[in-house]
C-alpha cells in the first residue's frame, strides 16, 4: 500500500510530497524544492528509507533542493522530462532571482517520458508527460490509491502559469483534458501549491477548464 505526506517547503509553500511503500518502508521525495532538513527529519520520524527523488519539473521551488539531497543521501534523481534541461541548467540563476538558497545544477539519473513507470518498493506509478507550464513537466499517477501528483499543471480552482520561458497555454489545456481527465473523476490530485482536489470537481467548477 502507498501512503503520502504533504510537506509545504520554501517561501513559496510548495507541496513537496513524501511517498512510501508500506511493505518495504522505501520512500520517494517528490519535488524537494528546499528545506532539506525538514524533509529528511519527516522521513526519519516515520522510520522510512529515502530511496529516490522524483521531479515533476525543474522550477526552483520544486527542484532547488534536489541536487543537495541526492548528494547528501547518495540517491538517484528521477525526472523530469528532458524538455526541462534548460531549467535545471538555470537553477543557480533561479535561486538568485527568487531569493532562494544557492541551488546546484544536476543531471538526473533517469529522464522520464510519457508512458514510463516508476517503481517504489512493491508499488508502481505511471508517468504522463504534461507540458505547458514547462516543456518537460511530468505527473505521477498512482491508480491503486486514486491519487495523482501533478506539480503545477492543475490547482484547485486554477491552472499552472504559462508565462514563463517555453510555457504554452494551449499545451497546458491539452495536457489537462487529454492526460489528466482520463484518469477518472474520482482521482484526487496533489498540486504543487494549495489544497488537494479531484479531477471531477475541477471538471465541473474550475473556471479555466470546467466543462472540458
Amino acid at each position: 500500500m502507498l501512503h503520502y505526506l504533504t510537506l509545504p517547503v520554501t517561501a513559496f509553500q510548495q507541496n513537496c510530497s513524501l511517498l512510501w511503500c508500506d511493505a518495504t518502508g522505501q520512500a520517494s521525495v517528490i519535488d524537494p524544492g528546499g528545506d532539506i532538513d525538514q524533509i529528511v527529519h519527516a522521513a526519519r520520524q516515520r522510520g522510512l528509507q529515502l530511496a529516490q527523488i522524483w521531479l515533476t519539473h525543474a522550477h526552483i521551488d520544486h527542484a532547488g533542493g534536489a541536487g543537495e539531497l541526492a548528494e547528501r543521501l547518495q540517491i538517484p534523481i528521477i525526472g523530469p522530462h528532458p524538455g526541462d534541461q534548460f531549467w535545471i541548467d538555470g537553477l543557480p540563476q533561479q535561486s538568485v532571482m527568487f531569493g532562494f538558497p544557492p541551488a546546484q545544477r544536476f543531471t538526473p539519473t533517469r529522464w522520464l517520458h510519457d508512458g514510463d513507470a516508476v517503481q517504489l518498493g512493491h508499488e508502481q506509478l505511471a508517468v504522463r508527460h504534461c507540458p505547458g507550464h514547462t516543456p518537460g513537466h511530468v505527473v505521477f499517477h498512482a491508480p491503486q490509491i486514486e491519487r495523482c501528483f501533478v506539480g503545477d499543471v492543475l490547482f484547485a480552482g486554477s491552472i499552472g502559469r504559462t508565462d514563463f520561458p517555453q510555457g504554452n497555454h494551449e499545451q497546458l489545456i491539452e495536457s489537462i483534458t487529454q492526460r489528466l481527465w482520463p484518469m477518472g473523476d474520482q482521482t484526487v490530485f496533489i498540486p504543487g501549491h494549495g489544497p488537494e482536489s479531484s479531477f471531477g470537481r475541477e471538471r465541473q467548477s474550475n473556471p479555466y477548464v470546467g466543462g472540458t
